[in-house]
């Protein structure tokens, strides 16, 4: 892990993808709820998700050694999986994707705070400060263009649920980093969307009321397969590769992917804010992860651990 010297070649890809599929995310939400209930998707994309990964940890036999650490599986499922899924989705259905992901960016915000009170005085360098609220002023930019907020006054309530939301996905993290770091990924994901799909199978069933539409059915498949299965996969490994301060980042760059993506399949247009804040969202979260280097900084790592 190179949480001390910056972003590795391997930390900017991985910050890529995550960027990509978990900005995607909000699109497919938005087309799920639309004739699935809120517990139906998180149910749906968490069951597919464990099915999915179930063989590989099984094969592996990371299953069996992320049971053996269960109390920690749970609490990241709960704070990872199942309020913040449950609480999206609820959002989604009052606010629009482009405000959603606004909000749901204040993630590194919230992860700064969490690693100063755990001791952690990184954050407050001079340029990584100051990239943090560079890219924060460059999501408000972009969200700000006409067509994004909402006609009318937003829900507080929904508005609320995105910030709680944001919390949670900040100290998700420090539990990977702190509590599982040395639990296989595969065995820890698969078992906590296992859990949480459970658990959110009766609530499903019960409100679900209508046959859902083809197009809300694709949404919640892709929902599951990438964002839900590969995009943990890669998280995790982020959180390895750059530690738990950094690797939320990534929340900044969701809502540009967002937006292009409402331009391409929604004919959303292409505003000035985008075309102005897009740069200052790089450029913020380049300075918050790195610092102003160019390269990381060698570390000397300890052995890997046996087989």
């Amino acid at each position: 892990m190179n949480a001390q010297g910056g972003f590795t070649r391997k930390g900017w890809l991985l910050f890529a993808v995550m960027a990509v599929v978990w900005g995607i995310t909000y699109l497919f939400i938005k087309e799920a709820v639309q004739s699935f209930t809120p517990p139906a998707v998180v149910a749906g994309r968490t069951l597919l998700g464990a099915v999915i990964l179930l063989p590989f940890a099984l094969r592996s036999g990371a299953l069996k050694a992320a049971w053996r650490h269960w109390p920690w599986v749970l609490a990241f499922g709960l704070v990872e999986m199942a309020g913040p899924f449950l609480l999206l989705s609820h959002a989604e259905t009052q606010l629009p994707s482009g405000l959603t992901g606004l909000l749901v960016a204040t993630v590194p915000l919230f992860a700064v705070m969490i690693g100063l009170i755990r001791g952690d005085r990184s954050a407050l360098a001079p340029l990584r400060l100051g990239g943090l609220l560079l890219g924060f002023v460059g999501v408000i930019v972009i969200v700000a263009g006409p067509g994004l907020f909402p006609s009318g006054q937003a829900s507080a309530v929904a508005i609320g649920e995105i910030m709680l939301t944001a919390l949670l996905y900040a100290i998700a993290p420090f539990i990977i980093a702190h509590r599982l770091s040395d639990v296989p990924s595969i065995g820890t994901i698969t078992l906590s969307l296992a859990a949480i799909g459970i658990g959110y199978l009766p609530a499903a069933l019960l409100t679900t009321h209508e046959v859902p539409t083809v197009r809300s059915t694709v949404a919640l498949l892709l929902l599951g397969v990438i964002c839900t299965a590969v995009a943990f996969v890669a998280f995790f490994a982020l959180i390895r590769e750059v530690g738990p301060v950094r690797a939320p980042l990534f929340t900044y760059v969701n809502p540009v992917v967002a937006i292009l993506l409402g331009t391409l399949f929604l004919a959303e247009p292409i505003t000035l804010g985008l075309l102005i804040g897009f740069p200052l969202v790089l450029a913020g979260c380049w300075l918050a992860a790195t610092g102003g280097r160019l390269r990381a900084r060698a570390e000397v790592l300890p052995p890997p651990p046996a087989p």
